[in-house]
Order: structure tokens, then sequence, then C-alpha cells
């Protein structure tokens, strides 16, 4: 197989429903390129049959790759581990689930050809998804873009086409608590975007519940700002402030004759108010503590099982 000038970076998990078709439109798309291609599968710990289909389709198929992590370490670390293996000169990274159409590829493999080091897709409209993930995504981005210093492109996901120079510099970004689009943001480079309609799901369900959203949200706030420490530390200070101006009006009350012996109701509010903030100071620290622990361990961010070449289905440990 020659070298391929695109390759394409898929993270699989628990996707069966969605492989066959998957592949039908790849292979359409590919087939229209202008140069040659790889799609590179990576399996992040599948429970089903995905891993058994994508065998069987690099049995017949050289330009597939099937990378086999040996358990399911997570999305963002799943794209890692493709664009690890990845050869083109650009490489697209897409979900499994068909909601980012590849025929938007073409589109942006002709920004690429302008001079743009990264592309990436703007969702313009969003199928099947409910009014709560909207909102509450459309606000996230918004949020996240105000709490850094980065200039973060609004309602873009990771489906994106990156240049090997970009791609070089994000491969040396070595965090374990990844948010992916963030550091594509980080390196830099010349970068543009392709609007598109977001499709529902092919088949199956969202691998992104609410409790995996909220991990990537904390993931992206956390590894791109220390604004939380500051809000942390002002409302500390502020806290301060106003107990001080408490103190006094009470050491008033007391020289003027104007005490009174209040209820109890009061001072169990103020005592869990109090209460409250400091647990909430004390998990903000922990947030950041901890990822500092995760780091200084130092350990590879993903272990892959095996390596699947396509055509002749060599497997390589």
């Amino acid at each position: 197989m020659p070298a391929p000038v695109y390759s394409f970076v898929i993270p699989i998990f628990n996707e069966a429903d969605n492989i066959a078709e998957l592949y039908d439109r790849l292979c359409e798309l590919l087939g229209g390129l202008d140069a040659p291609a790889q799609v590179v599968l990576v399996d992040d710990g599948s429970s089903d049959e995905s891993l058994a289909m994508m065998r069987e389709l690099a049995r017949k198929d050289q330009r597939l790759k099937i990378v086999e992590l040996s358990r399911n370490f997570g999305h963002q670390i799943a794209i890692t581990a493709g664009m690890d293996c990845a050869a083109g000169d650009a490489i697209i990274i897409m979900d499994a689930d068909l909601q980012d159409p590849p025929e938007v590829v073409q589109e942006m493999i002709e920004k690429w050809k302008e001079g743009y080091e990264i592309v990436y897709g703007i969702r313009e409209e969003r199928e099947g998804e409910t009014w709560f993930k909207r909102v509450t995504a459309a606000g996230f981005y918004r949020l996240l873009r105000k709490l850094t210093d980065l200039n973060l492109p609004v309602d873009v996901g990771d489906f994106r086409l990156v240049d090997r120079k970009a791609l070089d510099a994000f491969k040396s970004l070595r965090e374990r608590s990844r948010y992916v689009r963030g550091l594509f943001c980080w390196v830099g480079f010349k970068h543009t975007g392709v609007p598109y309609k977001r499709a529902a799901r092919f088949a199956g369900e969202t691998k992104y519940p609410l409790r995996k959203m909220l991990k990537l949200a904390t993931d992206g706030v956390v590894s791109f700002s220390t604004l939380p420490l500051r809000l942390a530390l002002n409302a500390g200070f502020w806290i301060a402030g106003l107990s001080f101006v408490a103190g006094i009006w009470a050491i008033v009350d007391k020289l003027t004759g104007r005490y009174v012996v209040s209820g109890w109701v009061s001072t169990i509010v103020a005592v869990a108010f109090l209460g409250g903030i400091q647990l909430v100071i004390l998990g903000i620290m922990g947030e950041y503590i901890g990822r500092i622990y995760e780091e200084v361990k130092g350990r590879p961010l993903y272990i892959v099982r095996s390596v699947i070449e396509g055509d002749d289905g060599q497997e390589e440990h």
C-alpha cells in the first residue's frame, strides 16, 4: 500500500450497530479522494462485537489499521492513541456514530489545501439531541471561552482535520486529563472552521451521558484555567470581610446596649453556609492537586494490546 496522505482516526467503543454503515460511507468517501488514505480504528475496550467486526473488515481492506487498547481508557485517550499511529500528512478525527458526516471531510480538505493547518467542524444544527443538551453545550463552550486565555471556537467538537505539523506539536503534549479540542487550540497554527449540520446518531446509544459530559467539562476548565482557584480565593476574602463587619456590628450593639440574644437558627445557618463554602474551596483545590498527583506518577496514557494491519490481517503485539 502506498504511503497515505490522509489518515482517518476513529475511536470505537461498543459501536457494533454502526460499523457496517460507517465502513460503507468511508469507502465511498475514500474512493473520491485525490490521494491514498488509511483508516485507524481504535477499539477502546469494547464489550460487544465491534472488535470482531473490525478484524473481519481488516482482512479484506488494506487501508484499515486496528489499534486494540488493553481496556477502556476513554474517548479522548482513544483519539490520542489513534493519532499516535496515524501516518498521513492530514489527519481527520471523527466519531463512529455518524453524527459528524464523513462527506464534510471533502470541504475540510479543500481548506487544508488553501494553507490552513487545523480545520474544524462548526455545528450549526444538532439533530437528535434534547434541548437540555443543546443549551448546556452552547453555554459551556461560551463559558470556557471566557474562563481561559485561549481563543476557543464555540460549537466545535473533536471533528476536525489536522496537518502533520500541528499533529507533531500536539503529540508532545502528554497530559493525562485530556481535552483534545482545547489542546489543539493551545498549540496554535493557522485554523478555520467548516459549518455543517450535525446528524442524529445512526444507531445505538450515546457514549457521553451527563456524567461523562460533566467530567469532560471539568477537564476543559481545570486544564486551561486557574480562574476557579482565584474565585475561591476571592470568596474567602469576601466572607472574611463580611465576618469582620458582623463582628464590629456586634461590638457596637453591645456597647450601645442594643445587644439581644438572637435565636439559634441564624447561627446554624451561618455555620452551615461557611462550612459549605470551605468544602467547595477544598474541593476546587482538590481537583487541581489530584491532577498534579496523576501527572507525577508518569504512567503511560494508554496500553496497546495489539495492532492489526489491513488486508493480510497480520497482528502485532
